[in-house]
């Protein structure tokens, strides 16, 4: 059994759940001994409330633990007892400075305390929710300033150039042609990587448009281009493993699900091989696909619901990129906007 640890607190792969968090499909929270029996209780139905209620992914929910795992570990040391929701309730706004602090002086990025800010902020929510308490302290606390970061995509040339030279990857024919369809799937349909390889075999898509459920289980249709289709169907004709209406798509040769860490090892091997651009990430070709539909005319509303973007706001940020970039040239090009030497 894999385990993480730190400070006394422990994650660990297991299948064996605890008695209030039914079909652990994810990371189990393995509780310290430091907290007593009604905090233990507390952070389970948490847990199962994301999953159940909320329907976050495993991947979600395991974020979600490991960064409660800093901010317990933290409240051991800094308290100097025994933690129970008296104490989390009564932590004061003084408290959660610290806690960001020391992650500051630990070498963490702004981003991530951000992140582990928003997840302190979650637990409190759900224990002001479900009555067992609340804190107002957290409520006063600003997340850290973050720089304002825009997406990059990589040029159609090298986008099309990843895509010819997945073959490399494998020798095998079978996997080649799996290679081929989930990156395809990413260029061409602007799927997430996540969306790709949560694919089971009776959503395979094979026709025309897909429904995708994507980010807070949000649904879209994608439409899916017959390049796309055939080289999906290539694959599962190929595809020497039995695939079973529920069982995943896109699988290894070990006949298992393929997780995002996969893709993106895959993409880095790629980038390497063939002198891609740094930023050639599996986010960046799906980036890729709505570049190519906003160069080709299409509009933001349209690209959003693509995407599956649950805000305008976030398909502007990629426009802005294109807009940046179309009068950078411009003002290089342009004889008025050549600077006089």
């Amino acid at each position: 059994m894999k385990s993480v640890s730190r400070n006394g607190l422990r994650l660990a792969n297991n299948r064996n759940s605890l008695a209030t968090i039914r079909q652990p499909l994810y990371t189990i929270f393995m509780f310290p001994q430091f907290c007593d029996t009604k905090l233990q209780k507390a952070i389970a139905h948490w847990f199962e409330w994301m999953q159940s209620e909320r329907r976050y992914s495993p991947e979600t929910i395991e974020r979600y633990q490991k960064d409660f795992v800093y901010f317990l570990s933290f409240l051991q040391d800094h308290t100097g007892g025994e933690l129970n929701l008296k104490t989390l309730l009564g932590l004061e706004a003084a408290d959660f400075r610290a806690f960001m602090a020391s992650r500051h002086n630990a070498g963490m990025q702004r981003v991530s305390i951000a992140r582990i800010l928003s997840t302190i902020r979650s637990f409190y929510k759900f224990l002001a929710k479900k009555e067992y308490g609340q804190n107002a302290a957290i409520t006063v606390i600003r997340s850290p300033k973050l720089p304002k970061t825009l997406p990059r995509a990589i040029a159609g040339a090298e986008a099309e150039a990843l895509l010819d030279g997945s073959d490399i990857l494998s020798d095998i024919p079978w996997i080649q042609k799996r290679n081929m369809a989930m990156f395809a799937l990413m260029y061409g349909a602007g799927m997430r990587v996540g969306e790709v390889v949560g694919l089971n075999r009776n959503n395979a898509p094979v026709n025309d448009t897909t429904v995708i459920t994507g980010k807070g289980n949000k649904q879209r249709v994608v439409p899916i281009l017959p390049q796309i289709q055939k080289a999906v169907r290539d694959y599962i004709d190929h595809c020497p493993l039995p695939l079973a209406a529920n069982d995943p798509l896109f699988i290894g040769q070990k006949g298992k699900r393929l997780q995002r860490t996969n893709i993106a090892g895959m993409v880095r091997q790629l980038r390497a091989a063939m002198g891609l651009p740094e930023h050639t990430t599996p986010h960046a070709l799906r980036h890729s696909f709505d570049t190519h539909l906003l160069n080709g005319g299409a509009d933001l509303r349209s690209i959003q619901e693509l995407l599956g973007h649950a805000n305008l706001s976030t398909t502007q940020r990629y426009a802005q990129v294109e807009v940046e970039k179309m009068l950078d040239i411009h003002a290089r090009a342009h004889p008025r906007g050549k600077k006089s030497g």
